[in-house]
């Protein structure tokens, strides 16, 4: 059957309401990406305005970001005819790299469809994925630095952990006003956006599959990490924050984190650097397993 052609009126907002939609067609097409994960399109709707449409069993979803919009290739059964169609509509309505975050079989079928395309790796939006046992062991000589960090931290501060819930909610959120003080978000754009997001999960975090942890030092919340399940085989962590107070507490907080994640998960995705040189090295220091490789369909200027 002929797929219809598509168009921008086809897709409609995320919104809290398609968890189970999203969820069941996960459940059959497992995501190893994180921006594709319905926590991440929630939590930062009010940045990146996501939309999705639902065609032939398939899942396309867009994003926004200021007057550019950009599309994800199809999530579900291999379909040639809506393949060709979602890229006639990206080259379109989009700038010159329409179709974003595609994942290496995808990337193999669509030069397959479509001869002569052009895919290019984009490595800023490569995700760091490393083994649960290292970041919660730390062992050898490779985390030698980030082992006597964590000793350090657990010496010296009254770290206690619990599970973030209902009765720490609110403390949670009066630490996240003091990062963002202490970060200065106000001032800058992409913090601003950040706090928006993490506020929006802690404020729903019962609508959302998310899990987390605080570290209290002499009581008082001093970190906080989001996670999720992203797969069978793999955890995403969302975000990690903490204050300057202790030195060592975030090494201590991702620690923790992996500690836990490491009963249910050979891996813990901890997402991209977004090409910020400090985050690069910060995430290789922790020497990860393999990195989740996507690519962008770029269009002759």
């Amino acid at each position: 059957m002929e797929v219809p052609m598509l168009s921008q009126d086809d897709f409609v907002p995320v919104t809290l309401a398609e968890r189970e939609f999203f969820s069941r067609h996960y459940e059959i097409y497992p995501q190893t990406h994180s921006d594709n994960t319905f926590s991440n399109m929630v939590c930062w709707n009010h940045y990146a305005h996501y939309t999705y449409a639902y065609v032939e069993k398939n899942i396309i979803i867009a994003s926004t970001i200021g007057s550019i919009t950009r599309f994800r290739p199809p999530i579900g059964p291999r379909n040639p005819t809506l393949l060709h169609s979602l890229v006639r509509l990206a080259s379109d309505v989009s700038d010159n790299e329409p179709v974003v975050l595609i994942d290496p079989d995808t990337a193999l079928w669509m030069q397959e469809i479509c001869p002569g395309i052009h895919l290019v790796p984009d490595r800023n939006h490569f995700e760091y994925v490393y083994r649960s046992e290292d970041l919660a062991d730390l062992p050898g000589k490779n985390y030698l630095t980030i082992r006597r960090q964590v000793n350090k931290f657990r010496r010296n501060c009254t770290g206690v952990v619990e599970p973030i819930s209902k009765e720490n909610w609110e403390e949670v959120k009066r630490f996240l006003i003091e990062w963002c003080e202490w970060k200065g978000c106000e001032g800058d754009e992409v913090l601003a956006h950040e706090k928006e997001a993490v506020f929006f999960a802690i404020d729903h975090f019962n609508e959302l599959p998310l899990s987390g942890l605080v570290i209290r030092v002499f009581s008082k919340v001093g970190a906080i990490s989001l996670f999720e399940k992203l797969n069978d085989d793999t955890a995403l962590v969302h975000f990690e924050k903490g204050l300057p107070d202790c030195e060592g507490i975030y090494k201590a907080i991702n620690a923790e984190t992996a500690t836990r994640l490491a009963k249910n998960f050979t891996y813990i995705n901890r997402e991209s650097d977004l090409g910020v040189a400090g985050l690069r090295e910060a995430k290789m220091r922790y020497h990860p397993h393999h990195m989740v490789e996507v690519y962008s369909l770029k269009l002759d200027s």
